[in-house]
Formats: C-alpha cells, sequence, structure tokens
C-alpha cells in the first residue's frame, strides 16, 4: 500500500498542524477515543467521526487520498466482527430473516443496534487514532512519554521498533517488487517459493540492518540512552479552549443522545 512506502511520519512532519503543541493533539485524539469507547449510542461516535475528519482534512491538510486509504486498513475486521454481532446476538424483534445452506440466521433489531454501534465506535475511534499519527511525529510522541515518567528502557525500545517497522516495510516492498518483475507470482507454486524466499531474506536483511545500526550508535558514542527533543512550542490559549469546547461537546452529544438508536 503506497501510504506505507509514503511513511506516516511524512504527513506528521508536513501538515499544517504540525507546529501545534503534541499535549493538545494527544488529548484531542485520546479525548475522542475514550469518549467513542464509552459512548452508550451511536451518535456520539458518528458525530466524531464526521467532525474530527474534516479537522484532520481541513485543519491539517492532509490528502483524502491518504486519509481514505487509512480508513480501509479497519475495514475488514470491522465488517466480519459486524456480521457475527449481527446474527449470534439476540433481543428485540426480527428484522431480516434467511438461510444459508439450510441454516437459518435472523438479525434482530438489538443485535442490529449493537453491531451498528460496534461499527461506529470503530470507525471513530480510529479517527481519533489517524489525527493523532498525521497530525504528531512519533519522535514528539516519545518526548511526551518520557515527560510523564514512561520508563526510559521502555521508550528506547519503542523507538528501536518503529525505526524497524519502516525498515522490514520497505525491504519487504523492494524485494516483493524484484520477485514480481523476474515473475515470481505468477503460479501458485511460484508464489509459495517467493513468499518463503522474501521471509528469509527480510530475516537476514533485518540482521544486517541491527547490525548496521549498533555499529552507528557505538560510533557516536551511544551510553544506553537515546536522545529526545527538548521544549515544544507552548499552547495557545485559543488552542486549549478549542480542544476543551470540541472534547465538551463530545461528552454532551454522548450523553444527550445516549438513548437513541437507529432500530426498533
Amino acid at each position: 500500500m503506497k501510504i506505507m512506502e509514503d511513511n506516516l511520519d511524512y504527513y506528521a512532519q508536513a501538515n499544517a498542524l504540525r507546529d501545534v503543541n503534541s499535549y493538545l493533539k494527544l488529548v484531542l485524539g485520546m479525548g475522542a477515543i475514550l469518549i467513542c469507547v464509552a459512548s452508550p449510542g451511536p451518535v456520539a461516535p458518528l458525530f466524531i467521526l464526521f467532525t474530527l475528519s474534516a479537522i484532520t482534512l481541513v485543519f491539517a491538510k492532509i490528502p483524502v487520498r491518504v486519509y481514505v486509504e487509512l480508513l480501509h486498513i479497519p475495514l475488514l475486521f470491522a465488517f466480519f466482527s459486524v456480521i457475527v454481532i449481527l446474527f449470534l446476538s439476540g433481543g428485540g424483534e426480527p428484522v431480516l430473516t434467511f438461510s444459508i445452506a439450510n441454516v437459518p440466521l435472523t438479525a434482530t433489531s438489538g443485535s442490529a443496534n449493537l453491531a451498528f454501534l460496534v461499527l461506529v465506535r470503530t470507525f471513530g475511534g480510529m479517527c481519533g487514532l489517524f489525527f493523532i499519527a498525521l497530525t504528531t511525529p512519533m519522535i514528539e510522541i516519545f518526548s511526551v512519554m518520557h515527560t510523564l515518567r514512561v520508563p526510559p528502557v521502555l521508550i528506547d525500545l519503542s523507538m528501536l521498533i518503529y525505526h524497524f517497522i519502516f525498515v522490514f516495510i520497505g525491504q519487504a516492498i523492494a524485494i516483493h517488487d524484484a520477485q514480481t518483475i523476474r515473475h515470481g507470482y505468477t503460479t501458485f507454486k511460484r508464489s509459495l517459493n517467493s513468499m518463503a524466499m522474501l521471509g528469509a531474506m527480510l530475516f537476514i536483511r533485518a540482521w544486517k540492518e541491527a547490525e548496521d545500526l549498533i555499529i552507528a550508535m557505538d560510533s557516536r558514542c551511544y551510553d544506553g540512552k537515546l536522545e529526545l527533543p527538548g521544549q515544544q512550542n507552548p499552547p495557545k490559549p485559543v488552542a486549549i479552549a478549542s480542544t476543551a469546547v470540541y472534547l465538551g461537546l463530545c461528552i454532551t452529544v454522548a450523553i444527550m443522545t445516549s438513548t437513541i438508536v437507529p432500530f426498533r
């Protein structure tokens, strides 16, 4: 997927909200996620889904193509979860009944409401996560973790893991493209062989990349602690007020629409 080739950190570094205080962006994104998860009704997650998407696209100026590709990631997981909930949970009046291979399947109003709630919670929460990922560079998130007294060893491991995620992706894409050019996926048997070779090469190259990284860190006098950026831009009063108003509005919507359901 091209979004992974582009590297999410590129958009986090280049977006229009780049200079906004990281604490505020984390509070906004995490607050939206928590409200989505805690909301008893589907209206508040829907409200967060549309408004936070608008904030990400309009104010952060993230390309629509990139955002839509990201929303495809939870689509398959959400689809199967909704199908399972729709036909394996009960309650209420039947709204849909049919059979597959003489197996009767029935969706009730209760299961339909629960499935829809799970669906909008999933996408509302993912919009909060994407807002953080697309507007806040990971190095600043690690800096926030350091300020919050997260153990340094955990932060260092997280930084190294994050670095190697994109090393793996880049190497996998390069190897896969080379195999595709050489017709490595034209048949099922060739595809299996190519995938096995890709996995083996990834392991070897990852090992080599790790050794090269250790040498580079030692040559720069690595003393067991990775440096993090210092002070950030202080939050502006307008930004603080806007964040508080938005989260307060989301909470108000969640409370006032807690009994609204699409199926009765």
